[in-house]
């Protein structure tokens, strides 16, 4: 999943987005790979400490 989104958002960003389109014609892919993400945290019991850590630097990781 990671190649099939890293390969979109190549495409797009050179084809699309460097020509001036702000359409997200890779947000299907960016949902998979985030949720194998997630997911893979989850199992690895990650989440809860990336959870801790991120209100210190002002951000939020939603493993809901």
């Amino acid at each position: 999943l990671k190649h099939e989104f890293d390969a979109c958002f190549t495409w797009w960003y050179s084809e699309k987005f460097l020509k001036g389109s702000k359409t997200n014609d890779c947000e299907q892919a960016f949902r998979k790979y985030q949720e194998c993400v997630k997911q893979a945290l989850k199992d690895k019991g990650l989440s809860k400490m990336i959870n801790d850590a991120r209100p210190s630097i002002g951000s939020r990781f939603d493993t809901e």
